[in-house]
């Protein structure tokens, strides 16, 4: 009996990106603070937020867990290479300000800062008037 030769097959190594430049995305809403790392093109390198640190309820929504959640974030970005990013930031709640502290505190040079809040330009339709 012949014996069948093994296909041997070499992994391909994974190709380390390094982005010394990106962009940090901050959304603040009343309930949670999100944070996200993108290359120049928009490709997602790692993000984090509130809830995945390990705060729950009306806690993820403090400025002390956006710090916390920022200073996650830098320490997974480091592994890129990021050195400096310009931050966007959407929303209203309170850990606007907190999150990009935070970023700034665990490392990162922040460029420029960017407001992209949505602002509402005539709102909405009124109510009909009450028939007498």
């Amino acid at each position: 009996m012949a014996q069948k030769a093994k296909a041997t097959q070499k992994k391909a190594k994974k190709i380390k990106i390094q982005v010394p430049v990106g962009r940090l995305y901050v959304l603040s809403t009343f309930n949670n603070t999100k944070l996200t790392i993108t290359d120049l093109d928009g490709n997602v390198l790692c993000w984090s937020n509130c809830g995945t640190i390990g705060f729950k309820g009306s806690k993820k929504s403090t400025a002390f867990a956006a710090t916390k959640a920022a200073e996650d974030l830098v320490v997974k970005a480091q592994r890129y290479g990021l050195q400096e990013v310009h931050a966007f930031i959407r929303g209203i709640g309170q850990g606007r300000t907190a999150a990009i502290k935070g970023a700034r505190a665990a490392g990162l040079k922040i460029n420029f800062i960017t407001d992209k809040t949505p602002i509402p330009h005539g709102g909405v339709k009124p109510k009909k008037q009450r028939k007498v």
